[in-house]
């Protein structure tokens, strides 16, 4: 076949593993050589220089107009005389995912840098398919590999993609023809990590505003991506009941701590056991709880519609565009249940007596101030999104990259601990980026809470508290929000592991 002419310039041309394992002869660049295993131990006889001198054979080949770059017409034309042929929107993603300068095409550091990075993500999908741990996959595994990787494809089709891998005709698939296969085709979406580094839908430290969950293809098809959001909402709803009256105690710093009251956490619980008894820690809970379901509902579903606009239902997207995505999905979700976020306050700073109930309240802030009372601090509220959401993305990304780069060997499965530490690392930076905004919204919702109070904008508040209470100011109530971080997301995580496991959700 004519796609077997590509293994003896791909095949082992990084070598993380040892020689290549096809016993075809590289003609031309002399390289090619030996059969053999492909084993671990090869790792340590494959020399830089070999290494260097196969990179820069296979890139000479694909520079076709010998300028010393990679652009789309040297990659098509190059790829199709080594067999491999690639869609005019594979090759632009290969080049778009190299392309640090973006000047449009790869030089030599761009082409060995996307190979191995793209490599090692193959290498991470291969390990969790070999279940039998023999350094080979059979058909059936391939093919669920496939609609893993969110390729749809027939039986018929199944059967031509394995035996254009399959190059010594054995019907099973080793590490090099798995590579070589995959090595210059721009998989994205590989399903082991978005599998084993779930976020949103497991940290819940109270504040919703983080980046929805990817979810692979055979997650949606299955409909396992309803199951992990009822297990997230689920987690959610624990955990929050759980650190209630530190959340409580945030508010109400938040709102009445300043210079003349300033008010401390041993204090602030004392205060609110003297107000209303114990049962007075949990005011406002009950509200906070009940948006979880709407918020995340109405957020995923915005997410998925918004998604379409800037990429497909089968590939992920890249950082800046599940940021926009989610900022966006995330702003739908917040204006949706709004006023369930001003209820949750009211509900927080009320007095004993003071309402009878939810509805109760919302009919009294009806009544007495409007509509637009429920809106009240709505604008800072959308502001705080971006930070947050940004923020917290990019630093999960980043320590998830810097682990998978440095410590994933066999699997892209990081374990319960570096889990917990990243999810907790992000959110807790996130919070500090947006908690001025959060503060700002939070006096803005309570403000009605007062007899007769002024009306203030936000940019009038923001001069009042810097004014009156220095930069400081802005950070009243950070102690207790940062004390239920650890326990919120660690009591998340053991439910939404149980809740899983209940529902039926598989883990790898």
């Amino acid at each position: 076949a004519r796609r077997s002419l590509a293994s003896p310039v791909v095949s082992g041309v990084l070598c993380p593993c040892g020689s290549p394992h096809g016993s075809a002869v590289e003609s031309g660049s002399g390289g090619g050589g030996g059969g053999g295993s492909a084993g671990s131990s090869g790792r340590s006889l494959c020399e830089a220089s070999e290494q260097d001198r196969r990179l820069r054979a296979l890139f000479q080949k694909l520079d076709v107009n010998r300028d010393g770059a990679l652009c789309i017409h040297d990659l098509a034309v190059g790829l199709g005389r080594l067999g491999l042929h690639r869609t005019e929107l594979d090759l632009r993603k290969i080049v778009k995912a190299g392309d640090k300068d973006l000047d449009g095409q790869l030089d030599f550091e761009e082409f060995v840098h996307y190979l191995q990075d793209h490599e090692k993500k193959l290498r991470l999908v291969f390990k969790s398919l070999d279940k039998k741990n023999d350094g080979r996959i059979d058909a059936q595994e391939i093919v669920q590999s496939l609609r893993d990787l969110g390729v749809k494809i027939s039986e018929q089709q199944a059967e031509k993609i394995l035996k254009s891998m399959d190059k010594n005709g054995t019907m099973t698939i080793d590490w090099n023809e798995w590579r070589d296969y995959h090595l210059l085709h721009p998989v994205e979406n590989i399903p082991e990590i978005i599998l084993y580094w779930k976020h949103s839908t497991i940290f819940d430290v109270g504040e919703n505003l983080t980046v929805p969950d990817e979810f692979t293809v055979e997650e949606r098809q299955t409909g396992m991506w309803w199951r992990h959001l009822v297990a997230g909402g689920g987690a959610g709803a624990v955990s929050r009941t759980c650190t209630a009256p530190l959340d409580r105690l945030k508010v109400l710093m938040q709102v009445h701590a300043s210079r003349s009251n300033n008010m401390c956490i041993i204090g602030g619980f004392t205060q609110m056991i003297r107000e209303g008894g114990p049962r007075s820690l949990w005011r406002g809970n009950g509200i906070n709880v009940l948006k979880i379901a709407p918020e995340s509902a109405i957020k995923f579903m915005a997410y998925e519609q918004i998604k379409r606009f800037i990429g497909t239902d089968q590939e992920m997207l890249r950082i800046h565009e599940r940021l926009l995505a989610g900022s966006l999905a995330g702003a739908i979700a917040q204006s949706s249940i709004y006023p369930m976020e001003v209820l949750k306050t009211r509900m927080a700073l009320r007095k004993t007596g003071q309402y009878s109930g939810m509805l109760d309240c919302a009919k009294n802030i009806l009544a007495k101030e409007g509509m637009a009372a429920f809106y009240k601090g709505y604008i800072p509220n959308m502001l705080g999104i971006i930070p947050y959401a940004g923020i917290d993305l990019a630093v999960y990304e980043t320590l998830k990259n810097t682990w998978l780069q440095r410590y994933a060997v066999n699997s892209a499965d990081p374990g319960v601990f570096v889990l917990l530490a990243c999810g907790t690392i992000s959110s807790t930076c996130g919070q500090l980026a947006s908690y001025p905004l959060a503060l700002v919204r939070t006096r803005m919702q309570a403000q009605a809470s007062v007899e007769g109070a002024p009306e203030v904008t936000m940019r009038g508040l923001f001069k009042h508290i810097l004014k009156t209470e220095g930069a400081f100011g802005l950070y009243r109530g950070l102690a207790p929000n940062f004390m239920k971080v650890i326990p919120a997301v660690s009591i998340s995580y053991v439910v939404y592991e149980n809740l899983k496991m209940t529902l039926g959700v598989d883990s790898r």
